[in-house]
């Protein structure tokens, strides 16, 4: 069975023999397949109420630690939010009443984001059918599989100095 990226390298490979095309091989599939995930995820998360940006900060703040506060800059360095979008993002769900931003008691002109009890419900409601929807997109492989694959994907990322810390 083939897939549109072996299209796309067969009609390469007839037009260039002369270059080695083998790296579209994986960032060809990488690409396609983060656009029918995200397709996928969006979709759960809008049954919810929420949007991808929306669900990583409750998300994030709901597995820290109780009682579930971040300073903006913790939020942006452990969510998958970039720092442009931290204070948009936290306005529009503090307007919801999802997360709440009080003065630090540390650093009184700072300020901590907490999660709402109406934040920490959405998220707890949330996560199950995103975790539903993350089984069914890799059901095509078994345990070992997704293993070898988080790992292989582990190896790139950190070379590209995507790293912990």
């Amino acid at each position: 069975m083939a897939d549109h990226v072996d299209l796309v390298l067969d009609q390469w490979h007839a037009q260039r023999p002369d270059l080695d095309v083998s790296p579209m091989a994986v960032l060809g599939r990488l690409s396609r397949l983060a656009r029918l995930v995200d397709g996928e995820l969006g979709r759960t998360f809008a049954r919810h109420g929420l949007d991808r940006a929306s669900f990583d900060v409750l998300a994030t703040l709901r597995r820290s630690a109780p009682p579930h506060r971040l300073t903006p800059t913790e939020l942006m360095r452990s969510s998958m939010v970039t720092s442009g979008a931290i204070t948009q993002r936290l306005d529009r769900l503090e307007a919801r009443g999802l997360v709440s931003r009080e003065p630090s008691s540390v650093d009184g002109r700072g300020v901590v984001v907490a999660l709402t009890v109406d934040g920490h419900t959405l998220v707890d409601e949330t996560l199950p059918d995103h975790l539903a929807t993350e089984h069914r997109l890799l059901a095509a492989l078994g345990p070992a599989e997704r293993d070898a694959l988080a790992g292989t994907l582990r190896v790139v990322l950190e070379s590209l100095g995507d790293v912990q810390g």
